[in-house]
């Protein structure tokens, strides 16, 4: 519980972190670089502790899923959708990821079923996303935030995907060869992305942002991702991702401090329904 409380802490700055970043670097060349700057860490921390990076051939197919579904899709659209939605809603969307979870285990993961309390849970967090749907947008910044809002509810049902899956097919693998290879895959990728579709953007690498990138490369991606993935392999995925419900409370908070972003009754009503159902979800009690 320990660890995974830090995860809840670390993960919970790293939205508005996301913003900061946004304030010097557009969102492909952040999220580039963010995670191959992870990526050398990770390589240098598992030389260190003589953690092997590769050698396995399940990481063949595994480092691709990874670097697509964990980084390069879920985070891709993350730094998309926080040039227009606040970046405490971002982290409530977000939160629908144990959901996810919950679903896709029901197929991939026949050890981590769930009785009828739990899908009644299912129902209270997706109903608590209609509820943040049923704001007025115009509050908030116009109908660009009710596009990037549906797009953004992608990036937990991709990071969702591609955890089930490593829980299903990667055990006995060191959390570094899961993820440091998948990184500079990913910051490659999105790289290559920017040079296509952000040339001609500026980039401004003033202090806050270039700290807020090395802040999110090193303690938001790095040590984080490490210890989640040792974590999946010895907790069931459903349980362990409950470390999501728990950051929005965090990033909602420095978002109206920070960034004197706007929170509304619907938005607290429909974060309270999503974080409920999660619990729901999550409680051992089978019906």
């Amino acid at each position: 519980m320990v660890l995974m409380a830090l995860l809840v802490a670390i993960w919970g700055t790293t939205w508005a972190a996301v913003r900061l970043s946004l304030s010097g670097f557009p969102p492909l060349v952040g999220a580039s670089l963010r995670f191959l700057l992870a990526a050398v860490v990770v390589a240098l921390l598992a030389r260190a502790l003589g953690q092997p990076l590769g050698g396995d051939r399940r990481l063949r197919w595994i480092w691709p899923l990874q670097a697509v579904l964990t980084f390069g899709v879920s985070y891709g659209i993350v730094y998309w959708a926080e040039q227009w939605v606040p970046s405490g809603l971002v982290s409530v969307l977000f939160a629908t990821f144990p959901l996810f979870v919950v679903l896709y285990a029901r197929i991939i993961l026949p050890d981590e079923q769930i009785g009828r309390l739990a899908v009644a849970g299912l129902v209270a967090g997706f109903c608590g996303v209609a509820v943040i749907f049923s704001e007025d947008m115009a509050t908030l910044g116009g109908p660009e935030v009710q596009r990037a809002c549906l797009v953004m509810l992608l990036a937990p049902a991709s990071a969702a995907l591609a955890n089930v899956l490593i829980k299903r097919h990667a055990q006995g693998l060191s959390p570094y060869a899961l993820i440091a290879a998948p990184m500079a895959m990913s910051g490659v990728g999105m790289g290559a992305l920017a040079a296509i579709f952000e040339r001609g953007r500026p980039i401004d690498p003033a202090p806050v942002p270039v700290a807020a990138v090395l802040y999110l490369a090193v303690i938001g991606s790095a040590v984080t991702f490490t210890l989640y993935f040792w974590l999946l392999e010895r907790l069931p995925a459903t349980r362990l991702s409950m470390v999501a419900y728990g950051t929005p409370v965090i990033a909602v908070v420095l978002g109206v401090l920070v960034f004197d972003e706007p929170i509304t009754v619907r938005i607290v009503a429909g974060a309270l329904l999503v974080i409920a159902g999660v619990v729901l979800v999550l409680r051992k009690q089978k019906a």
